[in-house]
């Protein structure tokens, strides 16, 4: 081996002796890997099209997609009544909240050890039927600190006296309650082995932060980015037609408080915008949706005001890029004033709303005076958000253009193509790309944008607009924005947004494996978009017509229809898991309320694959190659050990 091995392969093996400095220690790390290969593969949950919604989105996670209710059923079976499987339930889906409401009925009957102890006897029931698909290391690092010691002893079942003891010990300070919360949350962390959300966190919903923070405390979770979510990192770069779109948004479903209260955004100079300009505007065309503690009209002159400013932004924007091809979707320089008209692909429309206070005719895309000071105040105040640049950049490092889990190929919208199938192509840094190269080099595109920060904002985050709304854009999928065709034009022909025609080819099985080889799966692929509502009262399916595509976009947002999908992906069947609306965390903690969804099974195979029969098992096999070797440098003194 001295003789043979190479300096590159020598560099690695002395980097990897750093976290191996023994023989017996390569030696341990590579059985213990090869022992992985034959555990279950685990359990991957897809979610898509969160839009905002906060407490649906910590239900479902927290019930892990109805699993787990299936879960306390088959272990626990008929030893609980319907009242104890509710109370228990609660227990571990909001443990907190759920203690609280118990606490003192539990207190008063003199049983406060025994309940913690029962309760905790039967989490570590549920704990031994999850960990099964772990490797020790893994399960241990999710067991808390503070109770190490007793969740270890509960997880072995034995020595129930000395249990006991330490609960009493814990109930003498009030500590026993945490570790019945410790033990929920230990359940939930296991429940799902990875967490997949692909793509629009926010918009529509209440709370784009509270989504965010709920996904940045699960312990395994990986984004793919959604074109909502490029707006959101364009707001926080200052960059404007993203940061007026966001607000728009916010205006139109009334979600203030995510900007104000999540993220500390100034809405103050927005309303003084209004107060000066829009005063008597009736702005009938922008009456928001939902209620709020603002007054409906001045939402919706609020609402107003910055569709006019975002229309001015995106117009000098598009400008800067003619290689897009977008020049005829600025249309303020086409508003002809004295008609009260403007001019849409070569046909005249009248304006459903003319005044128009703040556009020059000789200088249409230019703010006006009060404009530009509101406009610098709120960017100021997004750029300054300390939150928002958090959740954005989180975003960001956890995100993606797209991915895989062996067969599955996953991305949030499409692979742009024309009439025939074939994959569109753009100009990103130089190079015609397209497919998975147009994923790929936009993906960069993104990174880049953010690394420079809002001090440094160029023409890279004119990019996350378009990924939010070009017609190339993977995370988008249609010709066109009809923003300014939806608030001022009555012709409905006008207000159509086309796909592209990707959407109706995935019901093809043969254009779906063309799909899958451009990003190396086999003819077994199952694609899996989001973005598009399956809009099942209409009578359409999320599994299309040739069975290997799904849409898992299942309008999980109220404002869509407040229900949602689960994509499940298990060792032995993928499972489609089709929610409902969700009431509130009160009603699962008194009335025992929960989300019990329709499953689906999609695939099923003949065995449960485990961990070597995935794309993981590859990458564990060559880690354990170069172990190996290791093991080998260090018998011929090619590498030193540390001892």
């Amino acid at each position: 081996m001295s003789q043979s091995i190479s300096p590159d392969r020598l560099s690695l093996l002395r980097a990897l002796s750093v976290q191996h400095p023994t023989v017996e220690s390569a030696i341990a790390a590579a059985a213990g890997l090869r022992a992985k290969l034959s555990l279950p593969k685990g359990v991957v949950h897809v979610i898509s099209d969160i839009h905002g919604e906060d407490a649906k989105l910590r239900h479902v996670i927290n019930n892990a997609s109805g699993a787990l209710r299936t879960l306390v059923e088959e272990v626990l079976g008929d030893r609980l009544s319907d009242a104890e499987r509710a109370q228990f339930l609660a227990i571990l889906y909001y443990p907190r909240e759920a203690i609280a409401r118990f606490a003192k009925g539990i207190v008063e009957s003199g049983q406060r050890v025994e309940w913690v102890y029962r309760t905790l006897c039967m989490q570590f029931e549920i704990v031994r039927a999850l960990r099964v698909r772990y490797r020790r290391d893994v399960y241990e690092r999710l067991i808390p600190e503070e109770h190490r010691e007793l969740f270890l002893e509960l997880g072995s079942g034995l020595r129930h006296d000395y249990i006991k003891e330490m609960i009493v010990g814990l109930a003498r300070h009030d500590r026993d309650w945490a570790a019945v919360r410790g033990a929920a949350r230990l359940i939930r962390n296991l429940s799902i082995s990875e967490l997949l959300v692909a793509g629009d966190l926010g918009d529509r919903g209440p709370r784009i932060d509270r989504v965010i923070e709920i996904l940045m405390r699960q312990p395994r979770v990986r984004l793919l980015w959604g074109n909502h979510d490029m707006i959101w990192i364009g707001a926080m770069l200052g960059h404007e037609p993203c940061l007026l779109t966001t607000m728009r948004f916010s205006a139109r479903y009334r979600r203030a408080a995510q900007l104000e209260e999540g993220y500390g955004i100034l809405t103050t100079p927005l309303e003084q915008l209004v107060r000066e300009v829009y005063a008597d505007d009736p702005a009938e065309r922008f009456i928001p949706k939902g209620t709020g503690h603002r007054d409906q009209l001045t939402v919706a002159r609020m609402q107003k005001a910055l569709a006019i400013m975002q229309f001015k932004a995106e117009g000098r924007m598009l400008e800067r890029h003619p290689e897009w091809g977008l020049e005829h979707r600025r249309l303020l320089h086409r508003i002809n004033f004295k008609k009260g008209t403007v001019e849409i692909d070569g046909v005249e429309h009248e304006l459903l709303d003319k005044h128009l206070p703040t556009i020059n005719p000789e200088d249409p895309y230019a703010y006006s005076e009060a404009e530009q000071h509101c406009i610098d105040r709120i960017k100021e105040s997004f750029v300054k958000s300390n939150r928002l640049r958090e959740h954005m950049e989180w975003v960001v490092s956890q995100g993606g253009m797209w991915t895989r889990y062996d067969e599955v190929l996953i991305f949030h919208a499409c692979v742009p193509v024309d009439e025939s199938g074939e994959p569109l192509s753009m100009k990103v840094d130089g190079r015609e790309v397209s497919g998975r190269e147009l994923m790929d080099a936009l993906g960069s595109v993104v990174r880049r944008a953010v690394r420079k920060r809002w001090y440094g904002l160029d023409e890279d985050a004119d990019w996350l607009w378009y990924l939010w709304g070009g017609p190339r854009s993977p995370l988008f999928g249609k010709d066109k924005l009809a923003t300014f065709e939806t608030y001022f034009v009555a012709d409905k022909a006008a207000h159509k947004e086309v796909k592209n025609p990707y959407f109706e080819l995935i019901h093809d099985a043969e254009f779906v494996r063309k799909i899958g080889r451009l990003f190396g799966c086999g003819d077994d692929v199952l694609l899996v978009n989001g973005h598009v509502p399956v809009k099942i009262e209409k009578g359409e399916q999320p599994v299309k017509r040739g069975g290997n595509a799904v849409t898992i976009d299942g309008a999980f947002s109220e404002a869509y229809g407040d229900r949602g999908f689960t994509l499940v992906l298990k060792p032995d069947r993928i499972e489609l898991a089709e929610h409902s609306a969700f009431s509130s965390v009160e009603k699962v903690i008194d009335d025992g309320a929960d989300i019990v969804p329709k499953i689906t099974t999609i695939r099923e195979y003949g065995e449960t694959r485990t961990v070597g029969q995935t794309q993981a098992g590859e990458e564990i096999r060559r880690r354990i190659d170069d172990l190996e070797a290791l093991v080998q440098a260090y018998h011929e003194g090619v590498v030193r050990e540390r001892a």
